[in-house]
């Protein structure tokens, strides 16, 4: 049984050897879209949250800023990622 597997794991690494998916650039534009997607899903949350809590007191401004421009830091850390690979 082991002599049938020792074929079907070389004709494999044979074939997953060839080419990956897609090219280096494809990945690094791919990550740092995902990241400014996601970036942009939690200020909807977080940017209406924040309006509310300063229509109720002005003096929670600059936590509500903060915490708006919080993940936009994970964009710019894509972004150094990507130039600095």
């Amino acid at each position: 049984m082991i002599e049938a597997i020792e074929p079907l794991m070389t004709a494999l690494q044979n074939e997953t050897a060839s080419s990956p998916a897609i090219t280096e650039g494809a990945a690094a534009a791919l990550s740092v879209g995902i990241a400014a997607f996601a970036a942009g899903y939690a200020e909807r949350g977080i940017g209406s949250a924040a309006m509310g809590a300063i229509a109720e007191d002005e003096s929670l401004f600059v936590n509500g800023l903060i915490l708006t421009v919080l993940p936009e830091t994970l964009v710019i850390l894509a972004l150094v990622v990507v130039f600095a690979a």
